[in-house]
């Protein structure tokens, strides 16, 4: 019997809200937000709030009374020192735990199911399943605590691709079915050497795509689409979030000076941004791709 995700009526984001949410999350093409909840006041424990100009992780925690590491491995896909205004965090309850080494207590939510909770924090859903023997996967309800045991699925390798290069993806949980154009994608530098592939680092926090280029470099798109974000953002620098069909969005972040404006429609190929020069003096561009709002490894759809 297929899974059955717990009833919860979710909304959008306002309008106002979307195209900052567009780089960490999104509607996903459905009415709802993350799970199903809505935007709760900041620092509420057991919610979904997104992050206002000025937070932290640790303020976060803070205002919530809960440990800053039990807030950081509850969001294993959030960089610390790269979140942007609009961003959505989950802070556990009080009746969570995240031991390091797993297995994590988590509190059911709207939408949930053992997969979607699985896919949250890298477990292989199998083992979610054989963890709780007394919890029936078709009949979740809001509320009820089960246990997360972690690993299980592959991690990404350590090794560095040179220009032109096409290094094998990282394996992640499966964000859905991609649609069957979606690859052979041009990447976004002309000349380029990958500095960093997407994956989770030593700490196990999700890390999007870095790649170095030359003075000057212009970020290009990577399919068509249409601009929806063209601005800067809290420590990302200028940034352009483009929206291509089948929910896919690619994101071009740490620009020195922005080619599009938002709204404007795209084609692949379009400059979007010159790139920018980090303080280690490389000319840096920090590419992430997503799919239905979920991160996924751009070596899926580039040649």
């Amino acid at each position: 019997m297929a899974e059955r995700p717990v009833a919860g009526k979710g909304r959008c984001p306002r309008l106002a809200l979307i195209l900052l949410l567009a780089l960490l999350t999104g509607c996903a093409g459905q009415p709802s937000t993350p799970n199903g909840s809505s935007d709760a006041a900041a620092g509420t424990s057991g919610s979904w709030v997104s992050i206002r100009r000025g937070d932290t992780l640790g303020d976060i925690a803070h205002r919530a009374n809960v440990p800053l590491i039990r807030l950081q491995r509850f969001n294993p896909g959030i960089e610390p020192r790269g979140l942007a205004v609009g961003q959505r965090v989950l802070v556990p309850s009080q009746q969570e735990r995240a031991p390091s080494g797993g297995p994590y207590r988590y509190q059911i939510r709207p939408g949930d199911t053992f997969t979607s909770v699985a896919r949250r924090f890298g477990a292989d859903p199998s083992r979610v399943v054989a963890a709780n023997p007394g919890v029936t996967a078709t009949d979740l309800k809001v509320g009820q605590l089960i246990k997360v045991p972690l690993g299980g699925s592959a991690s990404s390798g350590s090794s560095t691709a040179s220009s032109g290069s096409t290094p094998r993806p990282t394996r992640l949980p499966d964000p859905g079915t991609l649609p069957g154009d979606a690859k052979g994608w041009p990447w976004p530098l002309d000349d380029y050497d990958v500095a960093r592939r997407f994956g989770k680092d030593a700490h196990g926090t999700l890390q999007p795509m870095l790649l170095t280029t030359g003075k000057g470099a212009r970020a290009k798109a990577v399919a068509g689409g249409q601009v929806r974000f063209a601005d800067s953002m809290r420590q990302l620098g200028q940034v352009v979030i483009v929206h291509h069909p089948d929910n896919l969005q690619s994101v071009y972040a740490r620009c020195a000076r922005l080619l599009v404006d938002s709204g404007q429609r795209v084609e692949r190929g379009t400059p979007l941004c010159v790139v920018g020069t980090a303080s280690n003096g490389r000319h840096e561009l920090l590419f992430d791709m997503r799919h239905g709002g979920k991160p996924m490894d751009p070596l899926t759809v580039l040649r």
